[in-house]
């Protein structure tokens, strides 16, 4: 049987490379078709056995089996006479058909369905998945009401219109656990970070017993082609128990992981970031200052084409285009080797690259009659299908671009955890006029710290030298953390870091201090 196992395994991969060479990348990635590896899915079926109880009856539940990766790792896992029943779905039949005819030989249901649209029956007591991995903006508007429906039905949580489809897999399977069944699912660490995450992370701590998480490491990347950070959530479908304790792993294998660290549900019940574990120390409730007491921090400018709205100073010089309605904006932080930016007298960036954004309120008649350079600029844009993008057709007009006044202190917005610097991000000092587009965060004082910076106009540099002092750990605690080890820091993340240095530096500092009229900076105006 194991020969034969062998051989069959074999040929399922060859046929899951065939199957992906003739999909495009992209549909792929669209689709959230990212095929388990055999070694990942025996470790995972190998650490399911270590939760069932011995000799227990397998029934096994694949919601999006593919080409069955996970019940060839079952199959090697368990003796054949404790499998009673193994049922899979698959949506796509550029997989589903192939993967049947497979198995046809083997105790298999594969159904080629939508798992959404199916009722649940009968009950399984071991749910494997890896899920398919759609963001929520590919889900059509109709698609994504009946999922939040079903999914409230199905396991009463009540997730966001911005959930990706693996989270709306995850709620839907809960109709179909046994009482006391085991569910591991293969999918992105994000949910324990970001705010759609939350209903998820409240239904594992008081729906069903949370046993383990497993994060693998960012840097060793489980889906060659999806620039993900993946984990492995398992949980009995039971009432948790009174103080539980969850496990937290990060790195190697399921079952040879590099950390381990046991952490109580109360304290994951007032922790916001859950990828903290098992690297980080359970925290308590922050007293200090943060960042935010400091700063009001807005992401750059979503230009929605940053190719036809960013222009070179030669580029507007030969098409005669006006200058006025332009503004200078840095460039990306790879042509800034310095960690300030100085402006010549007009407040434009001496560095290498020179830039200029698009800027005007002007309406299209107007331009067309004062500037006919760059009406013909526009009508090119509109040529080319640019007013159409999802970020200029909700403006009006189409080419208006965001409110961002030039912020005396901006920070990348992404980084890698190993630089030659041993610094993920990065605190730019800006003495120019330039604004900023989205790969950097900007950081405008609040009233209070402006009142400290009126009086001492040198404090400006001081704080940024505290910033860029801030530890990594301190940053990447904070931050999550994709696929390859991309890191990446929100408004609100960067917000909540620990500013206790830069407190020291005013006289007299009370936290607490209204915080919300930014009125030096303009920045009240800012949209939200």
């Amino acid at each position: 049987m194991t020969q034969t196992l062998d051989i069959v395994e074999k040929e399922r991969l060859a046929l899951q490379i065939e199957l992906d060479s003739r999909k495009m990348q992209v549909e792929r990635n669209r689709l959230g078709q990212f095929a388990t590896p055999t070694a990942l899915a025996r470790d995972i079926l190998g650490y399911a056995a270590t939760l069932l109880a011995p000799e227990e009856q397998v029934h096994f539940l694949d919601p999006a089996i593919g080409t069955g990766a996970f019940y060839s790792a079952l199959l090697n896992t368990f003796p054949q006479q404790r499998i009673a029943k193994a049922l899979g779905f698959e949506i796509d039949p550029h997989y589903g058909q192939p993967a049947s005819l497979i198995w046809q030989d083997f105790d298999l249901t594969l159904k080629l369905a939508d798992f959404t649209y199916e009722e649940p029956s009968p009950r399984f007591n071991l749910v494997i998945c890896n899920p398919p991995y759609v963001r929520h903006h590919h889900i059509q508007a109709s698609d994504k009401e009946r999922l939040l429906h079903r999914s409230f039905k199905a396991s009463n949580m009540k997730l966001s219109g911005l959930t990706g489809l693996y989270c709306h897999f995850l709620a839907l399977s809960h109709a179909w656990m046994a009482e006391g069944g085991i569910a591991g699912w293969l999918i992105p660490s994000e949910f324990m970070d970001v705010n759609y995450g939350q209903v998820v992370k409240q239904y594992l701590l008081s729906r069903v017993t949370l046993l383990h998480i497993h994060r693998f490491d960012p840097n060793d990347v489980q889906f060659a082609d999806a620039l993900v950070s993946s984990s492995i959530v398992w949980f009995r479908n039971a009432p948790p128990p009174p103080d539980h304790d969850v496990m937290f792993s990060f790195g190697g294998t399921l079952a040879a992981p590099k950390i381990t660290r046991m952490v109580p549900v109360k304290a994951l019940a007032h922790e916001a970031k859950w990828t903290r574990f098992p690297a980080s120390e359970i925290r308590s409730r922050k007293t200090g200052p943060s960042i935010a007491d400091f700063f009001q921090i807005k992401r750059g400018i979503a230009t929605g084409d940053n190719g036809f709205f960013i222009l070179g100073e030669e580029t507007i010089s030969k098409r005669g285009l006006p200058l006025e309605l332009f503004r200078p904006i840095l460039p990306s932080p790879r042509y800034l080797p310095e960690d300030e930016v100085t402006a010549d007298k007009d407040g434009i960036p001496l560095v290498e690259r020179r830039l200029f954004l698009l800027d005007t309120r002007l309406s299209e008649e107007e331009i067309g009659s004062r500037f006919p350079a760059l009406a013909t600029y526009l009508e090119e844009g509109k040529a080319k299908g640019v007013h159409e993008g999802y970020i200029c057709d909700h403006r009006s007009p189409w080419y208006v671009q965001e409110n961002r006044p030039p912020a005396p202190i901006v920070c990348t917005y992404l980084g890698r955890g190993e630089t030659k610097s041993g610094r993920p991000f990065r605190f730019i000092l800006n003495n120019s006029r330039a604004t900023i587009a989205n790969v950097y965060l900007a950081m405008y004082p609040t009233l209070m710290l402006q009142r400290y910076l009126a009086r001492d106009p040198g404090l400006t540099r001081l704080v940024w030298q505290v910033l860029n002092a801030i530890t990594p750990e301190q940053l990447l605690d904070e931050g999550r953390v994709y696929g390859g080890g991309l890191h990446k820091l929100e408004p609100k993340e960067l917000a909540n870091v620990d500013a206790s240095a830069i407190a020291e530096l005013l006289p007299r500092f009370e936290r607490g201090v209204e915080l919300t009229q930014l009125d030096m900076f303009g920045v009240g105006e800012l949209a939200a």
